[in-house]
């Protein structure tokens, strides 16, 4: 299969067993269940369970029941809980479906490899992390169009089974996302700077813009509200993914720390703040013009053949996306 081709292997062939309904995992069983596509779930919490069963949705609070069904049916197991969480989750896919293909939706790879590595040796995995999400958790917060047009980072090492990267990407592009092929290593690397950096810098501003009194946050408009969105995120899901990609954040925080502290210096000596605000507005114009429009999509790659892990790699660095 080509990148740039159709085919009607560009849904999953095989029904999507979610694990972990919260907000991603919650908001994926649903855009996959309200696509036609057989999918099932399991949440230990019965609350959850209970009013994604309510909405219509299949839903247990029994693992191993679930994962026996996954065996059975033969379903791609979606890890969708916090990355603090999923070791005794894995061991127990080990036991009861060892041979179900598994992905996630969590915002490191690394670590996530690492514990698979541990709990279930030999286990087909294929990452995934969708770029999608809001400051809201729980079920009530799903949203069946969360993923549309968000990208979706789909790993890609030089081992990755062509079967198995296909179906893991096929999920994502019913789920509405455009893919992008990445290494596991360079994935933490660049979300780390993206997204979890940028956890830290909202609540530095949160923080000092609440101040001693409620004056500053009274006059508070557009920029501290969209600065600070991310630190309304539940305190325990952002220590779970920046704590799980702490050398990666730890350089991009002291690279962000270096860039502060020069200007904090220039301010001091000259008077001005110009290379960090010139720094900073030619970033964001690029990302402006790299999001224009649709993006170019990955073309002349036979899935399958040899170099094809690489060849995607190499174009999702140009900015390119896998569109199937």
């Amino acid at each position: 299969m080509t990148a740039d081709s159709s085919s009607s292997r560009s849904a999953p062939s095989t029904p999507v067993c979610v694990l972990g309904l919260g907000l991603i995992g919650g908001s994926l069983l649903r855009v996959l269940h309200d696509a036609g596509h057989e999918t099932f779930g399991y949440n230990r919490s019965s609350a959850t369970v209970d009013a994604a069963t309510s909405d219509g949705y299949q839903a247990s609070t029994d693992l191993v029941a679930t994962l026996r069904r996954a065996a059975e049916t033969e379903a791609v197991i979606v890890l969708a809980t916090p990355v603090t969480t999923i070791e005794p989750i894995v061991s127990d896919i080990a036991e009861h479906a060892p041979g179900a293909l598994l992905t996630d939706v969590i915002s490191v790879k690394q670590e996530v490899e690492k514990v698979i590595a541990r709990a279930h040796p030999g286990a087909r995995y294929v990452g995934g992390h969708p770029m999608a999400g809001t400051s809201r958790s729980g079920w009530p917060a799903t949203d069946p169009t969360l993923f549309r047009d968000a990208m979706w980072a789909v790993t890609t090492t030089d081992h990755t089974v062509a079967d198995d990267w296909l179906a893991v990407a096929s999920i994502a592009r019913l789920a509405g996302s455009l893919v992008v092929p990445v290494a596991p290593d360079a994935h933490d690397r660049a979300v780390a700077a993206i997204s979890h950096m940028p956890h830290l810098t909202a609540a530095a501003t949160a923080a000092v813009g609440a101040g001693e009194s409620d004056l500053a946050l009274r006059l508070a408009a557009g920029s501290f509200r969209d600065g600070t969105r991310v630190a309304g995120t539940a305190p325990a899901l952002q220590r779970a993914m920046i704590e799980a990609n702490s050398i990666a954040v730890l350089n991009v925080l002291s690279e962000t720390i270096d860039r502060l502290i020069a200007a904090r210096d220039e301010l001091r000596d000259h008077g001005t703040a110009e290379v960090l605000v010139d720094d900073g507005h030619r970033a964001r114009t690029a990302y402006e013009r790299l999001h224009d429009g649709s993006p170019e999509p990955i073309s002349g790659v036979t899935i399958g053949e040899p170099g094809w892990q690489e060849e995607l790699r190499r174009q999702a660095h140009q900015g390119r996306v896998w569109v199937g």
